[in-house]
């Protein structure tokens, strides 16, 4: 798995990942400045801080590999914890946020890591997620030329399956938004509905040339409004919701606590003496014995 992070932070540094990091940047920073809490977590691909917008106190880094530098400032990011993401050392409903920048495409079993994000996370806790989208061009041309790359190896044209390289980091699992949709459901993970043009990104074509893919930059506006499915990336925003559960009892039990049930006989006889006292309290002595006098007309 390290090994993909890797092969992941070099292909950052060409000028589509430049342009990819730009796109995913924005969209975290958007997405975490007003999410409040105590605990924040990013997962995997340390050349992008998705938690830099973030105003938590605690806010960590876990991944593999040393800490690389940051692109926005000259210090360096530190990982701060080495873990596996499918088996994370945090307390169920301990944090407040999650970030996963292509975390689920790099990791074998990303069902497992969604799995172990919505434990971790507190109820009305978020989780963002970035990945490639298999649905684009970009996803398009990546099955094509591993295709092309496998089928001519395994007929021997070694010398034309170097011509069939990735275009994108080897070894990614790419998830279909659709697909990611139907998982976080089934974990309670409700999908908070995007705001126009950030569901989706990056419509240019796939090019090694930093002038080349300047020059597609009209396709930009074009696909975010005629195909935005379409976009080379995908970014979602999902909530933890814990229904509310009351304990019903059963119905004898209800029927037995309302039925109306005798005083003992030292509660009886208590009440008769107090209702006795108070009556010769407010009746003085000698009220029967009223005198009736004639009246003088």
């Amino acid at each position: 798995m390290s090994s993909e992070i890797i092969d992941l932070r070099s292909w950052c540094e060409t000028p589509a990942g430049g342009y990819l990091l730009a796109w995913e940047r924005a969209q975290y920073e958007r997405a975490v400045a007003d999410i409040f809490g105590y605990h924040a977590l990013q997962l995997g691909l340390p050349a992008l801080d998705t938690l830099v917008a973030n105003r938590m106190p605690h806010r960590w880094l876990a991944g593999y590999g040393p800490a690389v530098p940051d692109e926005s400032s000259a210090t360096l990011r530190t990982i701060s914890l080495h873990t596996d993401y499918a088996a994370l050392p945090f307390p169920e409903g301990s944090l407040d946020l999650v970030t996963l920048p292509h975390t689920l495409d790099c990791h074998p079993d990303p069902h497992a890591v969604l799995r172990e994000v919505a434990r971790a996370l507190a109820p009305s806790g978020r989780v963002l997620i970035s990945g490639f989208n298999p649905m684009s061009l970009w996803g398009w041309r990546q099955r094509r030329e591993a295709w092309w790359a496998r089928t001519a190896h395994e007929a021997g044209w070694h010398w034309w399956a170097e011509h069939g390289k990735p275009v994108l980091p080897a070894g990614l699992g790419l998830i279909s938004p659709w697909r990611l949709r139907d998982w976080l459901q089934l974990l309670n993970l409700e999908v908070e509905d995007a705001e126009p043009g950030t569901g989706y990104g990056l419509w240019r074509p796939l090019l090694r040339s930093a002038p080349w893919l300047h020059r597609w930059r009209w396709l930009d506006q074009a696909g975010a409004r005629w195909w935005p499915v379409l976009g080379a990336v995908y970014f979602v925003v999902a909530v933890k919701r814990v229904h509310g559960v009351r304990l019903l009892e059963p119905r004898w039990r209800r029927a037995a606590s309302a039925a109306p049930q005798a005083a003992p006989a030292s509660l009886v006889r208590h009440q008769r003496e107090s209702a006795a006292s108070d009556t010769a309290i407010a009746r003085p002595e000698g009220l029967d014995e009223v005198v009736t006098r004639p009246s003088r007309r």
